[in-house]
């Protein structure tokens, strides 16, 4: 427990909300952090009523903390298969983030599942941000989703570099661009993804438009790509969307990149600090597939 706490407090910054995650009351995770405290004969954290932050020794021993803490539960998951009976098995939980391009897991599930055969491949949807909390608590091995600010105790790895695409009715007066800037699309109604579903791209995406003095307005979001391109087909606005996401040109409709500063987002592979086999072999038949399809333009 004192560990765990440790690496809640040091990565929310904040007892309450720490302990919310670890779902335990304040005053146990606080307990916690101060036996470890004794423990180590060091203060871990400085503490005041407006903010809470990491000591030099804090600093120093958080990584070791998280290693730690990522043996101590493949040890607990091991336990419990063998104690089950399940001597061989393992699982690989494999997250991907809505838009990410799909194409290169699907791609390379078929040879992980080839060269793991005791290993039971789970994939599941799930927001980047989502993904990183999975990460760090051990509940998945790997994920696909787009680079954020916040990677601590995440080994994050670029697949691809991809660019945002306007989907404009055919014909709409812009479809005739080749390019479109932010100022172009500037006060425009537009449909794009939610900012729970991917925080970072719509970010990314504001950025764009505050770079380009452009004025960003979102009438919709919708949770799929599929989702954008009906809207816009019904005349509802311009879709704002990522090259990956898109598996076939949508009829009826222009497909046109965004230029300038901001318009382009990384897709990154995801994995803990020390992931698995199974997760590395994954990761890496993800990165060479990337390179090749970067290669041949497919």
């Amino acid at each position: 427990m004192e560990l765990e706490a440790f690496v809640a407090v040091a990565e929310e910054l904040h007892f309450g909300r720490a302990a919310a995650r670890l779902h335990r009351g304040q005053p146990t995770v606080s307990d916690a952090v101060r036996r470890l405290e004794s423990t180590l004969g060091g203060r871990l954290f400085h503490r005041t009523s407006r903010r809470v932050s990491l000591t030099d020794l804090g600093e120093a021993l958080l990584p070791d903390a998280r290693d730690a803490l990522a043996r101590l539960r493949r040890f607990q998951q091991r336990g419990r298969s063998l104690a089950a009976g399940e001597r061989t098995r393992t699982t690989l939980v494999v997250a991907h983030a809505e838009y990410t391009g799909h194409q290169l897991l699907l791609r390379c599930l078929p040879q992980l599942r080839d060269r793991f055969p005791d290993v039971t491949i789970v994939p599941e949807a799930m927001p980047t941000t989502a993904q990183l909390t999975a990460l760090r608590a051990g509940t998945i091995g790997l994920g696909i989703g787009w680079a954020t600010d916040d990677l601590t105790g995440v080994r994050a790895r670029l697949l691809s570099t991809e660019r945002f695409v306007a989907l404009v009715p055919a014909a709409h007066p812009l479809a005739g661009h080749t390019e479109l800037s932010a100022s172009e699309l500037s006060t425009t109604g537009l449909l794009t993804w939610p900012h729970q579903i991917n925080s970072g791209l719509c970010d990314r995406l504001l950025s764009a438009f505050e770079i380009g003095g452009a004025d960003l307005r979102i009438i919709r979001t919708a949770d799929s790509v599929h989702a954008i391109a009906a809207h816009v087909a019904a005349g509802t606005g311009i879709g704002i969307t990522v090259a990956s996401a898109l598996d076939h040109q949508p009829p009826g409709l222009r497909t046109i990149p965004l230029a300038g500063p901001s318009t382009t987002a990384d897709q990154v592979v995801l994995t803990p600090a020390e992931p698995s086999d199974t997760a590395t072999a994954l990761r890496d038949l993800l990165l060479r597939a990337s390179a090749e399809a970067s290669a041949t333009g497919h």
